[in-house]
């Protein structure tokens, strides 16, 4: 029996980024291309600015979210592209280490004719 490969480091960030009901929260603030700052994601979910932009971070990390500065203000908004290839990296993962059954065919019976 092979060991199935290993989890792109990227991959694992964005793992990690999903496996937290806050931040799962955090990204339905996104929704429609909104952008946000810190202040404006700790407001919506009651979080404390320090929490939000802790949270925010692993977001990031996790190829979830972008940031641009302007000026003073830092604003997040979903990263898609990202999104889409850490998906790809993970379906291929998962064909690798669990692929699917092979298809079963099904039997006919003559029935007696």
């Amino acid at each position: 029996m092979s060991t199935p490969p290993a989890l792109e480091g990227h991959t694992q960030d964005f793992l990690k980024a999903l496996a937290s009901e806050t931040r799962q929260q955090i990204m339905t603030l996104f929704v429609g291309g909104q952008q946000l700052t810190v202040g404006e994601v700790a407001a919506r979910c009651g979080l404390g600015q320090s929490t939000a932009s802790e949270q925010l971070a692993l977001l990031r990390r996790g190829g979830l979210l972008t940031s641009t500065r302007e000026g003073k203000l830092v604003r997040y908004r979903v990263d898609s592209t990202s999104i889409v290839t850490r998906l790809t990296d993970l379906q291929g993962y998962l064909a690798q280490c669990c692929p699917p059954p092979a298809p079963t065919r099904p039997t006919t019976s003559d029935g007696g004719s």
